[in-house]
């Protein structure tokens, strides 16, 4: 058969499948729980590193109206899109927030920054810290020394001994906070610069995220100049990356999960630009569920420049406000993430892409491939 008819073939038995194996129908699409998120993803397809070529990672395109899937990559993105379209970007910077202590007696732990409370005073994970309560060292820095190892809920409040800033501190010792599923050795090897670099978007400013915005990783200046060439807009939002983006669905019920709160900033520009969009009846494309997150957040109607905070859990059913098509990854089962995925295209098809996906061959998560959901 053909590659183009098994291609066809398959989409069309996949959709059908979809459709007889759903545990939840249109009519009690209210009722979606966690367990229909779920999924089983080969492990070779986690992605490890990303592509050479930012724009050579694979583009599944998903069109709603058809319920057709194409396969391109992500340099066809630019012939995807309208003109007038805008995409929103979140342009979070990444912080170095991973780094290694050590004890007196030579024990390591590690630890992950999560906020600066002060100078000189942070909120930060140890990892296997026990009872411990002596001073600890940074491993690559001995002469900075953490001590005052506080519990605050799942977590530590520490003093620093340094009167730099904590971004000075980890820009200078940390390493990027790669996910788990992203194997890397425990010691420094040539990879930590080479994630420094590929685990940041190249518009990145606002230094803030624990995480990266990873449907930003795949645009490079070069392709930024192919859509203004066509007539795309783009436009920036800021929303800091926290932990909580990895938080799995602990609970049956969608309803019953308790989100993380993330801290957000709209420009004015940004606001404007994406009302006078709205006015146009051009479409509002996201980039990422970080900017979608915090678009939905908004109010129905005109928005708003402002900072703010977000604790938005969008699942299906939902009625979309402000954004008309997404660029994301492909996500984790089970997740927050993978929830908004379903409630812009439905529970059903968000089971025919990724069963689509992992037939493919598809690369998922931060460093894998991209979807363009229109």
């Amino acid at each position: 058969m053909p590659d183009d008819a098994w291609r066809q073939h398959f989409t069309w038995f996949m959709w059908i499948a979809s459709r007889l194996t759903s545990r939840a129908s249109d009519a009690r699409v209210d009722r979606v729980n966690a367990s229909e998120l779920d999924f089983h993803l080969p492990l070779e397809l986690i992605a490890q590193v990303p592509t050479p070529d930012r724009t050579a990672s694979r583009l599944l395109h998903y069109t709603r109206a058809t319920h057709v899937i194409d396969h391109k990559t992500f340099s066809d993105l630019p012939s995807l899109l309208r003109r007038g379209d805008l995409l929103v970007f979140n342009d979070s910077q990444v912080v170095p927030a991973r780094f290694t202590l050590r004890k007196i007696t030579g024990g390591r732990i590690e630890g992950l920054f999560v906020r600066e409370i002060s100078t000189g005073r942070w909120r930060v994970m140890l990892k296997n810290l026990g009872t411990f309560t002596g001073d600890l060292h940074f491993e690559t820095e001995p002469a900075v020394v953490v001590s005052n190892a506080t519990k605050a809920d799942d977590e530590y409040e520490v003093d620093v001994s340094t009167t730099e800033p904590a971004l000075i501190v980890l820009g200078r010792l940390g390493r990027m906070p790669l996910p788990p599923y992203i194997r890397r050795e425990k010691d420094r090897d040539e990879r930590d610069d080479f994630d420094r670099q590929r685990y940041q978007t190249v518009f990145a400013k606002a230094a803030g995220s624990i995480a990266a915005p990873t449907a930003g990783l795949h645009f490079t200046p070069a392709l930024m100049t192919r859509l203004d060439e066509v007539g795309v807009e783009r436009a920036f939002l800021t929303l800091h990356v926290g932990l909580g983006t990895f938080k799995p669905i602990a609970t049956d019920k969608l309803e019953d999960h308790a989100m993380h709160v993330e801290a957000y900033s709209i420009p004015h520009e940004t606001a404007d630009a994406i009302n006078r969009a709205k006015r146009d009846g051009r479409r509002v494309i996201a980039v990422g569920t970080t900017s979608a997150r915090v678009l939905e957040s908004q109010p129905a109607g005109e928005i708003a420049a402002k900072s703010g905070e977000t604790g938005i859990f969008i699942y299906p059913p939902y009625a979309w406000k402000h954004v008309n098509a997404m660029v994301t990854n492909f996500h984790l089962p089970k997740s927050t993430l993978i929830a908004l995925v379903a409630a812009i295209v439905g529970l059903d098809e968000q089971r025919l892409i990724y069963a689509e996906a992992i037939a493919f061959r598809y690369r998922f998560f931060s460093y894998g491939d991209v979807m363009f959901l229109e």
